[in-house]
């Protein structure tokens, strides 16, 4: 027999149910309890709908009725009052920014008081910028997490900026998020919102390229190339670029995820440590697959436009005039490279937000994306000499009077003919470019999640 709640949880529960049955039919069926959960951040939000039927629906008829969902929702009551006790730092009885930004220092993760002002925003119903049990319970009705690391961690899909070159894909998946097949839809977010930032930034990503090869003489011959094939041709390559991003990211996302689940670790225990090795792991053999399709975008990009019809033309090029082992041109600079970047920008990352730590109820939304690009432009710095090495020697027989040359080779002549600067060329076109990747990255990824079921 159903215990019922008291007169004022009935009303409460009833009123939830009335705004969850969309189609007002006295019934709650999965698709209505899917988007309710996607509009607040779920993740596998269709599964989890799923499941709460298959627990629930005691007629089996595919749907809730009141009483069905009535007592679904006291289970929920008497799981996480408890819970709601600890969140409630100071036991007012309602939880605020302040016990949000605590409850994520103590799980070390450092967030603003923006990031923490939208969670509450998330539950809070009455526009009183607290959160009392019954919004909370609201929150957790539809977000059926099972204990509190998983709620915080549902919290944290909407929060991650990622200032680097590539798209911000989550690196840590849960094992349910793994086993469920949630995955492919961040992979899938973020890829579209990949190839659009990077097809928006592709004629500063050319200008880039361009600087690394030819240094000062890059504007004469940039605008050479654009009287002869017209602004288009600032695009030229950016297909293969979009087609590497994607894959080469979730190859490296599989392996990390991969070698964590067989290393049985979980993503709290992990230390900066094995956080670095676990990158420099699974980004080497990543960047190993898909490194041809590297040296293919070079090479357009430094083409004048018409050289090549296609991305098909251009390897049978190289093929043929070269080698294969021109396809791998610059590897060893260019993997090389990675690690300085990610050393030194995990070690700046880390001291970043131990300072953020100690005083993170100031630190403000647009302060923490700040520091987060201090860390991308200190492993910028630190890695881009081999960087630009790397990209020399892609670009190298592209013209008859070019000759292979090593690593110490290029190290060698680009010192020579332009001297320490020459390391650093087009330094400055990387960083204007990041910061629209990073932005254009984010916005639309965590809008495309809550588009895709």
């Amino acid at each position: 027999m159903t215990q019922h709640p008291s007169p004022k949880g009935t009303q409460q529960f009833r009123s939830l149910f009335l705004r969850l049955d969309a189609n007002s039919d006295g019934f709650i069926a999965v698709d209505e309890l899917r988007k309710e959960m996607k509009k607040i951040g779920v993740s596998a939000a269709e599964e989890k709908a799923q499941a709460i039927l298959g627990d629930y629906d005691l007629n089996n008829d595919g749907r809730l009725d009141y009483e069905e969902f009535l007592t679904y929702m006291m289970d929920r009551e008497k799981k996480w009052k408890i819970n709601f006790q600890v969140l409630d730092k100071n036991n007012c009885g309602v939880i605020d920014q302040e016990d949000i930004i605590d409850l994520f220092k103590e799980l070390g993760v450092v967030i603003s008081k923006q990031h923490a002002k939208k969670i509450i925003q998330m539950m809070d119903c009455d526009n009183s910028m607290t959160v009392d049990w019954n919004e909370f319970l609201q929150h957790i009705i539809l977000n059926p997490a099972e204990d509190i690391a998983e709620l915080v961690s549902s919290w944290k899909r909407s929060m991650v900026f990622d200032v680097g070159e590539s798209r911000p894909l989550p690196m840590d998946f849960t094992r349910e998020e793994t086993d469920s097949g949630a995955w492919k839809k961040y992979i899938l977010a973020g890829g579209i919102a990949d190839a659009v930032s990077r097809t928006v930034t592709a004629p500063i990503d050319r200008i880039k390229i361009q600087l690394q090869v030819y240094g000062s003489g890059a504007v004469s011959h940039g605008l050479r190339e654009i009287r002869a094939g017209g602004i288009k041709s600032m695009w030229q390559g950016n297909a293969v670029n979009v087609m590497k991003g994607t894959p080469q990211s979730t190859l490296q996302c599989l392996i990390y995820n991969r070698v964590k689940i067989l290393g049985e670790v979980s993503e709290g225990e992990l230390t900066v440590q094995q956080r670095f090795g676990l990158g420099c792991i699974s980004g080497a053999a990543a960047h190993a697959v898909f490194y041809p399709l590297e040296v293919l975008k070079v090479r357009l990009n430094l083409q004048q436009a018409g050289t090549y019809t296609g991305l098909k033309e251009c390897a049978k090029s190289i093929y043929q005039n070269e080698s294969i082992v021109a396809f791998y041109r610059g590897f060893r600079p260019s993997l090389l490279c990675m690690i300085p970047y990610a050393g030194v920008e995990c070690a700046v990352y880390q001291s970043v937000m131990s300072w953020a730590k100690a005083d993170a109820a100031d630190s403000s939304e647009s302060r923490l994306f700040l520091c987060s690009f201090a860390a991308f432009a200190s492993g910028q710095t630190a890695s881009y000499p081999l960087a630009v090495i790397r990209t020399q020697q892609q670009a190298q027989a592209i013209s008859s009077t070019t000759q292979t040359s090593s690593a110490v080779e290029t190290l060698t002549s680009i010192y020579r003919n332009q001297g320490i600067r020459g390391f650093y060329s087009g330094m400055g076109a990387s960083f204007a470019r990041a910061f629209p990747c990073a932005l254009l990255n984010y916005t639309l990824t965590s809008r495309l999640e809550i588009l895709f079921p």
